[in-house]
C-alpha cells in the first residue's frame, strides 16, 4: 500500500491524479501504476486499470487469480468491474468513495445510474440492429477454436 501511496504521489507531482495501485502475487509486485487518465488524455487510465493492463501484460494471462490488489482509494465502478473480470483474489484499499467525493472525484453518481432503467439514464441507451449483432453472437457460439474469457 506505501507503493501505492508513493505512486500517486509523484502522479500529483507530475500533473496526475491523487490514486496509485500494485497488484502483487506472492507477496511479490508484479505491477504498479499511477493515475495517468489528464496526461495520457485518456478517461480509462485509472491506477488500478493501468496496473492489472501491466500485470496482466507481464505475466502473460488475462487471469490474475491469486493476485492482490492495493490501491489508495476505493475502487471507481468501471476499476472494479476490471478488477472483478481480472479475477483478482482481493482489494485493499486506502481512502473511500466518500473521501475522494471530497476532494472532487465522485463516482456515486454512476453508481445511481446502473441503478436506474436503461430508459430512465442520464446516457441514452437504445437498441439497435440486434438481429445483426445476433449473428456475430451465433458465430462465436459455434466457434470451437475460441479462448473463453
Amino acid at each position: 500500500m506505501r507503493l501505492s501511496i508513493r505512486l500517486a504521489n509523484e502522479s500529483m507531482a507530475n500533473g496526475g491524479g491523487p490514486f496509485g495501485a500494485v497488484v502483487a502475487k506472492d507477496g511479490q509486485v508484479v505491477a504498479a501504476s499511477a493515475n495517468s487518465v489528464v496526461n495520457d488524455n485518456d478517461p480509462t487510465a485509472h491506477a488500478e486499470v493501468n496496473a492489472i493492463r501491466e500485470a496482466c501484460r507481464r505475466l502473460g494471462t488475462i487471469d490474475l487469480s491469486g493476485c492482490t490488489i492495493y490501491a489508495t482509494c476505493e475502487p471507481c465502478p468501471m476499476c472494479l468491474g476490471a478488477i472483478y473480470w481480472a479475477r483478482i483474489d482481493r482489494i485493499f484499499y486506502g481512502n473511500t468513495r466518500k473521501d475522494a467525493r471530497d476532494i472532487s472525484f465522485a463516482d456515486d453518481f454512476i453508481y445511481e445510474e446502473l441503478d436506474r432503467p436503461l430508459a430512465d439514464r442520464s446516457v441514452p441507451m437504445l437498441p439497435l440492429l440486434r438481429e445483426e449483432a445476433q449473428q456475430t453472437f451465433r458465430l462465436w457460439s459455434e466457434k470451437t477454436d475460441k479462448k473463453t474469457y
